[in-house]
């Protein structure tokens, strides 16, 4: 599936970019369909590697959509392509976003979840950069927008971002403090942060500034959880909070299949 995205106020053709995304693989629920989540992989990784360790959870009641991003040149990595779900550098607390393909990649998978049941919970999830979006669409869900004004209409009910951190966090708490609306639904939002103490990739503190910023600008029901010894990867006790928090956050029946 392709995204063309316009730079807003741009007015040249030559502004626009096509993201062609890539295979997406869906879990379907082993239960009662009560919920789906999209889940985000990491920088150079590919949907199908997530969709089998979420087929082993227990969790039959939710249904996964694993989407695969773009292949693109990336910055961090000398510009050599690979699929990235936006473009990005060192990581640091200014340096610049790439606004285009943060929200192609929203809207990709604000696509996906609009053809739900209207009864089905839904939400995003993600690892590492999967995370970084899952943690910007929240923003997006929040502000009721995107980064380029356009309306943002997916009614998430939780979000799972796994050694990750928050893009755009610059500003952030003005713009939902600026608003009632943005505020009421950043107080209702349920997010789950968790982060390895030895993550050499995506150092743990900016898993904990994300944190900070999200809770301070609003996102009351934050939850995060550090873990002693655990690197740039997932462990089956991260997974297990995941499930745990899943369940509880989504009212899940039958958790244990």
């Amino acid at each position: 599936m392709s995204y063309s995205h316009q730079t807003v106020g741009s007015g040249s053709r030559a502004a626009r970019r096509t993201f062609e995304f890539g295979r997406t693989h869906v879990v379907r629920p082993k239960g009662k369909h009560q919920a789906t989540i999209v889940w985000l992989h990491g920088l150079g990784d590919n949907g199908s590697s997530w969709s089998q360790l979420l087929e082993s959870l227990p969790l039959p009641n939710i249904k996964w959509i694993c989407p695969t991003a773009p292949t693109r040149p990336v910055a961090i990595l000398g510009g050599f392509p690979c699929t990235a779900w936006f473009d990005v550098g060192e990581l640091s607390d200014d340096g610049p976003e790439d606004w285009e393909g943060l929200d192609a990649s929203a809207a990709h998978i604000a696509n996906l979840l609009s053809t739900e049941p209207a009864d089905v919970k839904v939400g995003i999830g993600g690892f590492s950069m999967g995370a970084a979006v899952s943690l910007y669409s929240a923003t997006c869900f929040a502000l009721g927008r995107y980064g380029n004004g356009i309306p943002y209409y997916v009614n998430l009910r939780a979000v799972v971002g796994l050694s990750g951190w928050l893009p755009g966090s610059r500003n952030l708490r003005n713009k939902i403090e600026g608003s009632h609306e943005a505020a009421r639904r950043a107080a209702s939002l349920p997010i789950l942060l968790t982060h390895g103490l030895c993550d050499d990739v995506v150092p743990y503190k900016y898993g904990e500034k994300s944190a900070n910023c999200l809770s301070i600008s609003g996102f009351r029901h934050l939850t995060f959880k550090s873990f002693e010894g655990l690197g740039h990867y997932t462990v089956p006790k991260e997974m297990d909070e995941v499930c745990n928090w899943l369940t509880a956050r989504l009212g899940l029946e039958g958790s244990r299949a």
